[in-house]
């Protein structure tokens, strides 16, 4: 009995051996075996094809970054990748620099890209260079504002300021002053109102009690069981009472 299972565990053994030599692929030249797991990879500066490793082959104006991913070279700085495995030189243009990627070029400060070069600003009497990477290339100094390619005088009216807004009106009235048809007419204020700033409406506002009417600000007239509003310019009921009409009557 025993001779039989040792017969047959010697048979299993045998097996188990012959699969485990079928299993194990060799190690080609140049590779390793994996540092976790079954198999191989090439080594670094070589990449698998099929059941070998052949060399990397670095272009010319490139360098090897002995990574085991990727095409395993880049180009130099100056240069930048084309096809396949070539580099070819990053033709800066007279005026431009090379960008911090080395792949490509921007135009020096004063010079705008024009297709394949940099050409200087021209920049119009009263002018500067603007700071923006995009939109105007130049802005025009205070007091003057952009007309076609030219900056020309603003002109301020009469009680009036420049107020140095790059969008809109260039100028501001003068407090006491409303702008009306591109002048700034000054602001009657009526008895009973004072000058308000804001830069709409009529430039002025009633006193507490008193209610505009035309030009002029008049008393208001109070009912029974009402007091002045928030504004001061307007009543409301009390509490418990409602309006009717001109009145306040007793809520039912």
């Amino acid at each position: 009995m025993l001779l039989v299972l040792g017969a047959i565990l010697a048979v299993f053994l045998s097996a188990l051996t012959a699969r485990a030599q079928n299993t194990i692929q060799p190690i080609p030249e140049n590779a390793s075996a994996k540092s976790y797991g079954d198999g191989w990879e090439c080594d670094v500066g070589y990449r698998q094809s099929g059941k070998t490793c052949f060399e990397v082959t670095v272009p010319d104006n490139a360098y090897s970054t002995n990574r085991t991913y990727g095409p395993g070279w880049d180009c130099l700085r100056g240069f930048r990748k084309t096809g396949e495995a070539n580099c070819v030189a990053v033709e800066v243009p007279a005026g431009g620099y090379l960008d911090p990627s080395g792949e490509r070029w921007r135009c020096l400060r004063g010079r705008v890209k024009v297709d394949a070069t940099c050409q200087t600003i021209i920049l119009p009497e009263h002018s500067y260079l603007a700071d923006a990477s995009s939109g105007a290339l130049w802005i025009c100094d205070r007091g003057f504002e952009a007309k076609g390619e030219e900056c020309v005088p603003i002109v301020v009216p009469e009680n009036a300021y420049l107020n140095g807004s790059s969008f809109g009106q260039p100028w501001t009235c003068e407090r006491g002053f409303l702008e009306q048809s591109g002048r700034c007419e000054a602001v009657i204020v009526p008895d009973h109102a004072y000058f308000d700033d804001a830069s709409y409406g009529a430039g002025w506002k009633c006193d507490r009690g008193y209610a505009a009417s035309g030009q002029s600000c008049e008393p208001i007239d109070i009912p029974d069981n009402a007091h002045l509003d928030r504004s001061g310019n307007r009543w409301e009921c009390d509490k418990n009472f409602q309006k009717s009409r001109s009145l306040c009557v007793l809520n039912n």
